[in-house]
């Protein structure tokens, strides 16, 4: 499949879920920051798809006959070197997603991440709801609950992605799993009912080290992934 369906599947089901109910998607940050998407679609037909699934999926391009129908895994091997233990592991995602190409993936999880990091910062639940697993949501509800609580407020201004990388990937059972590591910018401060700073620095711009893994229910219909685990780095 092209490269084109990762981040138009993924863009459009983010317009739906986002901008219709608010954007989607949560995150967490790296040093005074707390760190904490994807999408996947079949096709039943070559590039076909039903007037009632328009806005939910994109029609493919159709195969035709290119070097991708001798290799299908030609998009897996100009990502990651043949025979490396990255390549081995992407293959085994692309055995049971046919449309996964590691390269519009992490397209689709850079735009995931600053939807995600942006969410928490405002404390929006309902967007943050839709692209976490419900750990991981349980987790960003409490420190949200927490911030409350004491009244403090985030101001947070995302700067940008410094650098996007799959680092691994895994099918366990009927799931698929791909983490990404993820350095980005942001300024961020926190604070009290006061008007005191009590963390961060509006002034700053911070670097962010995440590990993000987002999974999906490869049985399922929904062509979404789910952010189901995070860890900060340095």
């Amino acid at each position: 499949m092209g490269s084109f369906d990762f981040v138009t599947i993924f863009f459009l089901v983010a317009a739906v879920v986002i901008f219709l109910q608010l954007r989607s998607v949560l995150g967490r940050r790296t040093g005074s920051e707390r760190p904490p998407f994807d999408p996947y679609s079949k096709r039943e037909a070559a590039g076909e798809v039903d007037s009632a699934d328009r806005g939910k999926v994109v029609t493919l391009p159709r195969r035709d006959g290119t070097d991708e129908d001798e290799n299908p895994y030609a998009a897996i091997d100009s990502f990651a070197a043949p025979g490396t233990p990255l390549n081995d592991q992407l293959r085994t995602v692309a055995k049971v997603d046919a449309s996964f190409n590691p390269k519009e993936f992490v397209n689709g999880a850079r735009m995931a991440y600053e939807m995600i990091v942006v969410a928490f910062a405002d404390g929006d639940r309902k967007t943050l709801k839709n692209l976490l697993s419900r750990e991981v949501y349980e987790g960003f509800d409490a420190a949200i609950s927490e911030r409350e609580s004491k009244g403090e407020v985030v101001r947070s201004s995302f700067v940008g992605i410094e650098k996007a990388d799959i680092v691994g990937a895994e099918v366990k059972d009927s799931e698929a799993n791909v983490t990404v590591r993820i350095v980005s910018q942001l300024i961020s401060a926190t604070y009290d009912k006061a008007g005191a700073l009590v963390d961060g620095d509006a002034d700053t711009v911070a670097e962010v080290n995440d590990l993000w893994t987002f999974a999906r229910d490869i049985r399922s219909r929904d062509p979404n992934w789910k952010l189901i685990a995070t860890e900060s780095e340095g």
